[in-house]
């Protein structure tokens, strides 16, 4: 079973105090795939990352990383992985090429100055490769700091929010280099509080609530679990309320009301309703209908539907 699995816990559980981090969390996540961990803020994401990556030791509960004991073999699971966090580890006084060359050798890497330019070449940084890294701009920056994450040759990438701050160029291209990375054979565990991040890099999603795994599946199977997201759009904001109260009616879904878009939208799980069903009803009580449709949820409100995202966990 470990052999497929490039991580797997059990039970995982985690204590501060009287603050419980993380309450038997667990995790499959088959070789060469990328995980998304989502949840609110407080939810155990983070510590679940410094777990799996020896930086805190577990109060019980088991892991594999890369086929290696979390607790018993803590050397040989830091020798498997590579970890970026939520702020770059670089030093901004060295230029890029020395940062990962002092990276190589402290990895003990056989050629630092082979595998440091392998790496500019790679990350498209060799022009400002011997330029002080605090000239760069922060998407570069988050480039070098990944770079140096791959110094070794990870089989299993931990990123901890990774494009954190960054503007959206700077988060294309760490996108690109995951993927990258993923198409390669590379296993990524990714927390983000990006929903789009996970549903475009992410292959399985764990819904992390209250220190413990909620939900697990693909993002299409995960959007199934809520149903279908009905959303009107109205011509003033007069009819707003109306709208609401038909939305209501008609899907139990404690409609939303967007007041910039002065629009309105609610989940539904009745199969049996369709757009024109829903265009007669907001005619029938006299809405000033400008649009309406019924899509497939967006990640972010699977997220809302699936956590109590208004009262963050612990």
């Amino acid at each position: 079973m470990t052999s497929t699995y490039a991580v797997l816990s059990e039970g995982l559980e985690k204590r501060f105090g009287e603050v419980r981090a993380l309450s038997g969390l667990d995790l499959a996540v088959p070789e060469g795939t990328a995980l998304g961990l989502l949840g609110p803020n407080g939810a155990g994401k983070t510590t679940a990352v410094r777990l799996l990556t020896t930086l805190l030791r577990p109060d019980a509960g088991s892991a594999r990383i890369a086929g290696h004991d979390l607790v018993r073999e803590p050397a040989a699971v830091r020798r498997a992985i590579g970890v970026t966090g939520q702020y770059a580890s670089v030093d901004g006084d060295l230029t890029g090429r020395q940062n990962l060359r002092l990276f190589a050798r402290l990895h003990r890497v056989a050629d630092p100055a082979g595998r440091a330019g392998e790496l500019l070449a790679r990350f498209g940084l060799t022009e400002a490769a011997d330029r002080p890294a605090s000239t760069y701009s922060g998407g570069m920056r988050r480039r070098l700091d990944l770079a140096a994450s791959l110094v070794r040759r990870p089989g299993v990438l931990f990123l901890d929010e990774p494009t954190t701050g960054l503007d959206p160029a700077g988060r294309n291209e760490i996108w690109d280099a995951v993927r990258a990375l993923k198409s390669e054979g590379t296993t990524v565990v990714l927390t983000t509080q990006y929903l789009e991040e996970a549903d475009r890099l992410a292959d399985d999603i764990a819904v992390v609530d209250r220190g413990r795994v909620a939900h697990t599946g693909s993002p299409a199977q995960l959007k199934t679990l809520i149903g279908t997201y009905a959303e009107i759009v109205v011509a003033h904001s007069d009819a707003l309320t109306r709208a609401a109260g038909v939305l209501d009616q008609l899907t139990g879904g404690a409609p939303a009301i967007d007041h910039e878009r002065n629009a309105v939208g609610a989940v539904t799980r009745d199969a049996t309703l369709t757009l024109p069903r829903l265009v007669r009803e907001l005619d029938a009580a006299g809405v000033p209908l400008l649009d309406a449709s019924l899509r497939p949820p967006t990640l972010d409100e699977v997220f809302l539907q699936l956590t109590d995202a208004k009262e963050p966990a612990v």
